[in-house]
């Protein structure tokens, strides 16, 4: 019998329900769902069972009610499946962060696949797209640019279950990258004054960003950084405290080149980058175009990509909704990358980009349900799924990036 982490046993009940004294039942588990965990059933309702393995034997125990759904989570495994390895974290169970370190990575790669492919078949005219393997992250431990850290008593750092809703105060978390680590320990018991901690760190210039600004004396970390800045391919950019950057910078490269090369980009096309944060994809890709037009909404990330790209003279910087921009565009793009939040693009944008006709598009998504939804629109306006490559940002998460590209008429 293999035994996993236990903590004395908590259920946080939402719903009044009749349970029995232990809270406890054998199941052999089912599929994953598109939040990494597996199905089963309890009391003739699905549950979802966190820390399993499909077609795992296991014993899970009953750990939240939400109405009709019930979520448990393995505390043994009587038939472990030969993916199971021994998760490396401490706070693997009271943090929650990671879905997966029981999984050995490399069967993570094709359990993100199968999610891809899953969120895809729910539409009749995406079920059989081809899903490419999922591209391996350079590192699968201390990857994380960008840490959040809720405050508890006594200025301990940590973060809250996702489950239970408690506090876990951690000393090291494995995905951050060392240098987060080491800071983490230095402002340990110091920030009381704040009940939330920001650290951004660039791997490639040692540069740092800590917020709130902290003014106990006993830290000794600079802090209250209004932006810090960051290396790719190169190219500097600045990141603002608001402004929103890959958490894994080494996949960033990786992700670029994927672009390029699906894009086919043949060095005189109008590209247009919406959604286009500090100006990352524009900037890096602004030597294999004619010219780019970058959109962007945010006031922070438009101040960051005008200091990103000022030197770059085939590029044009317009700050407005994504939608708004397109639809007063007085100029045909050949290539339109769309980068958008996790809800997925508004509809009248995919319908501006019906009107503008580019001949290809790419859609870079970090989830896999909302990309699915708007590519089976795209679909309707004559464009067609050429691939999908889903990149690994995000290890022992179930998290997982996506770029699929669409071209028309073809």
């Amino acid at each position: 019998m293999y035994s996993g982490y236990k903590e004395p046993s908590e259920m946080v009940k939402d719903s009044k329900l009749d349970l029995n004294s232990t809270n406890r039942l054998e199941v052999t588990l089912g599929e994953m769902d598109l939040d990494g965990n597996c199905l089963t059933c309890y009391g003739g309702n699905l549950a979802s069972v966190s820390g399993g393995i499909p077609g795992e034997k296991v014993i899970a125990e009953l750990v939240r009610i939400r109405g009709s759904h019930h979520h448990l989570r393995v505390i043994d495994v009587l038939s472990a499946s030969i993916h199971r390895v021994n998760p490396p974290c401490p706070y693997y169970w009271p943090c929650t962060g990671c879905q997966w370190q029981h999984i050995s990575y490399s069967y993570q790669l094709i359990l993100k696949q199968q999610n891809v492919q899953s969120a895809l078949e729910q539409y009749s005219r995406l079920c059989k797209t081809m899903v490419s393997s999922t591209w391996p992250s350079v590192t699968e431990f201390g990857y994380r640019n960008h840490a959040r850290f809720t405050i508890g008593p006594r200025g301990a750092l940590g973060f809250v279950n996702r489950i239970t809703r408690k506090f876990v105060e951690v000393r090291e978390c494995l995905l951050m990258d060392p240098w987060i680590n080491t800071a983490m320990e230095e402002l340990r018991g110091h920030c009381n004054e704040t009940s939330q901690l920001s650290i951004r760190y660039g791997v490639n210039t040692g540069e740092w960003l800590i917020q709130p600004r902290l003014v106990d004396p006993n830290v000794t970390l600079s802090s209250g950084q209004t932006n810090y800045r960051e290396s790719v391919e190169n190219r500097t950019f600045q990141v603002g405290s608001p402004s929103f950057f890959q958490v894994n910078t080494h996949q960033i490269k990786k992700m670029v080149g994927i672009l390029r090369a699906g894009l086919q980009l043949q060095g005189d096309e109008l590209l247009i980058d919406a959604y286009a944060g500090v100006g990352t994809f524009a900037a890096l890709l602004a030597s294999s175009v004619g010219r780019v037009i970058a959109i962007e909404e945010s006031s922070s990330a438009i101040k960051d990509a005008s200091n990103n790209v000022s030197d770059l003279d085939n590029l044009e910087l317009k700050r407005g909704r994504v939608e708004q921009v397109l639809l007063n565009l007085d100029q045909i793009p050949d290539v339109v990358i769309l980068d958008p939040p996790r809800s997925g693009c508004d509809p009248s944008v995919l319908e501006s980009l019906d009107k503008l006709s580019p001949a290809k598009i790419a859609y870079v998504s970090c989830d896999a349900s909302t990309m699915s939804r708007d590519l089976d629109q795209l679909i309707n306006f004559g464009y067609s799924v050429q691939s999908i490559q889903p990149i690994d940002l995000f290890p022992h998460t179930h998290h997982v990036e996506c770029i699929a590209f669409l071209f028309r008429g073809i």
